[in-house]
């Protein structure tokens, strides 16, 4: 897919109306420090418009990016690791699923996941969360650049299992450094989920 243009449109925070979007619209959850901006730029193709940052809990708002005018990645809030109060982090908890559950566009949802790391308890209740709105998430393990190759393979079974996640459940090993991975997502984005949209093409 060509990228003929990609702008932040809409910000929601914690008290904000979230957006009635007219267009598909996919989701990326993931631990904060995941790499999810990362991710999101490399798809993109673009190097710094969504904000990254070594600072874990940097993205504390829903980020509607438009890509092409046809869909809309959104980047949620990063849970586990934010420095910031239990009170706050229920404020967000509470936003993610306001926004799950309301979303009238809203496609599928990417979960971020270290690959080095088996799934914490984080991960394993966003999943479980994810699913219980109704969708199956795509799993995305991320920082694939910091393992061996010979390790990929265990390391995205210890993931599934780590999760629960049914031998169905689509994972790409990612890399933001290197951009592996980057065609297959799109292949699936494009495949799966935009393909019946003319617009998108």
């Amino acid at each position: 897919m060509i990228i003929k243009s990609a702008n932040l449109e809409t910000v929601c925070g914690i008290t904000s109306v979230l957006p009635e979007n007219d267009k598909p619209e996919l989701a990326f959850a993931g631990k904060s420090n995941v790499g999810k901006s990362s991710l999101i730029n490399a798809l993109m193709n673009r190097k710094s418009l969504a904000r990254t940052s070594g600072q874990p809990g940097k993205t504390q708002t829903i980020n509607f990016y438009n890509v092409n005018d046809a869909f809309y990645y959104v980047d949620l809030p990063g849970y586990g690791y934010a420095k910031v109060s239990e009170a706050i982090k229920e404020k967000w908890g509470k936003m993610i699923e306001k926004y799950l559950k309301s979303s009238k566009q809203l496609k599928v949802v990417f979960l971020l996941l270290d690959i080095r790391h088996e799934p914490s308890s984080n991960d394993r209740s966003m999943y479980e969360w994810i699913v219980y709105q109704g969708f199956q998430p795509v799993i995305i393990a991320t920082k694939l650049d910091k393992i061996n190759r010979s390790q990929k393979d265990k390391q995205l079974k210890i993931i599934k299992e780590g999760l629960g996640a049914s031998p169905q459940t689509m994972i790409f090993p990612f890399s933001s450094l290197s951009k592996q991975g980057r065609e297959e997502i799109w292949e699936y984005i494009e495949t799966y989920l935009l393909s019946s949209n003319e617009d998108i093409k």
